[in-house]
């Protein structure tokens, strides 16, 4: 943690004892706890919560809040949906509140800069990954597939670049061998939730400041994409077992597979759990074959190894273990 001016004020401007007013942008999971931290806090006061508008969902086609909104009106906090938030009429509402601070996790929107220099306070944003490593959209899955053993939720002042603005403090996060991205985002949430209420207190009272990121160790991740979650045995084994856990539940990782010599057809294979093992010596295996293992289960042959699969399930069926799936449609190894 860097020293605020001595002063106690944030760039040169007077701190007061009574609650910030502050809004929340927010969507997904992960900034669930963080809002929740944020509205336990007796140095703030939220105003509003902006969050995407509700979209449609399952089979139904149900129009469904995101996992902020729902939390919110849980919260009875007023709750803001733009479809973008640079557009006029959203712009004008948040000016109208005119924030003093603004906590930002998760939101899925890049920020127009007349609102980054609307709050006089700070536009800061909880990112989970350790800055500058992962910026980007997707930190979570990239973490995993990286096969990261630690990393960290980074506090930082939002900038017009993508995840580029200074840090003011982060707390470590462990990755563990069997994380899928879920499990990894929940510890990730909490992580932050903590971090809010340990360091929001400091940054209000002046006695933080940011420092720059640091110029090395930058990448940079994307939007994911459906095509992303197919499994090619051209890539390690240990490559695809981790994308198995870190593409969960979007975009999901699936074989493509020709099953019509046996008794169904399955186009689309998702795999939901795998475990790498080695090549069969002297069998002839060929890569991208699925093959039969000991156990009556399938696996893929990759280029050095095996991707052997767990917990499968088949275009509009239900999850069951490779070995299930493949006693009822033996011709598919």
């Amino acid at each position: 943690m860097s020293e605020a001016p001595p002063d106690g004020s944030i760039a040169g401007r007077a701190i007061s004892d009574a609650p910030v007013e502050t809004v929340f942008f927010g969507s997904g999971t992960f900034a669930v706890p963080i809002l929740d931290a944020l509205a336990a806090m007796g140095d703030v006061h939220v105003a509003a919560v902006v969050s995407a508008p509700d979209r449609p969902a399952g089979r139904k086609a149900i129009l469904t809040p995101t996992p902020v909104t729902a939390r919110a009106r849980e919260l009875n906090l007023p709750v803001m949906q733009p479809i973008r938030v640079r557009r006029p009429e959203a712009l004008a509402e948040l000016s109208a509140i005119g924030p003093e601070l603004v906590v930002l996790a998760d939101y899925g929107q890049l920020i127009p800069p007349v609102l980054l220099a609307l709050p006089p306070r700070g536009f800061l944003n909880l990112h989970p990954s350790a800055l500058p490593r992962h910026r980007g959209a997707a930190p979570i899955p990239a973490t995993i597939l990286a096969g990261d053993s630690r990393s960290a939720v980074t506090l930082m002042v939002v900038s017009e670049g993508m995840d580029e603005g200074p840090i003011v403090t982060t707390a470590p996060l462990a990755v563990r061998p069997d994380d899928t991205a879920p499990l990894l985002e929940r510890r990730a949430a909490e992580v932050a939730a903590g971090l809010l209420r340990r360091a929001l207190p400091e940054w209000l009272a002046g006695r933080l400041a940011a420092t720059p990121q640091p110029t090395e160790g930058v990448t940079l991740t994307r939007p994911l994409r459906r095509e992303d979650g197919l499994l090619d045995p051209r890539r390690p084994a240990a490559e695809l077992e981790r994308q198995v856990r870190a593409y969960q539940p979007w975009p999901g990782s699936y074989l493509e597979l020709d099953t019509s010599a046996g008794n169904s057809r399955v186009d689309r294979l998702l795999v939901w759990s795998a475990a790498v093992a080695a090549n069969q010596s002297g069998d002839g295996e060929r890569v991208g074959n699925v093959a039969a293992t000991e156990s009556g289960g399938l696996a893929l042959v990759t280029v050095d190894g095996r991707l052997e699969l767990g917990t499968v399930q088949a275009a509009g069926g239900r999850r069951m273990d490779a070995t299930d799936f493949r006693r009822g449609r033996p011709g598919i190894a």
